[in-house]
């Protein structure tokens, strides 16, 4: 599984990188992105899927990969 956040759609709500901060950083006004190329470790899938329902703006998503 891999992800990514759409920097055009994220407003600051860092719910992401609440649930999963293994997988999300953020920036001082709290836009996310993901930490290195946005693999998930399987024992992180989970949680990374509660991430991308619990994102109010859409802002990630899973990839081919």
């Amino acid at each position: 599984m891999k992800i990514r956040v759409d920097a055009a759609k994220c407003q600051g709500h860092a719910r992401c990188y609440g649930l999963v901060p293994e997988l999300f950083d953020v920036d001082d006004y709290g836009l996310s992105s993901v930490i290195g190329d946005g693999t998930v470790p399987v024992e992180l899938e989970e949680r990374a899927k509660l991430a991308i329902a619990n994102c109010p703006e859409y802002a990630i998503e899973e990839i081919a990969g």
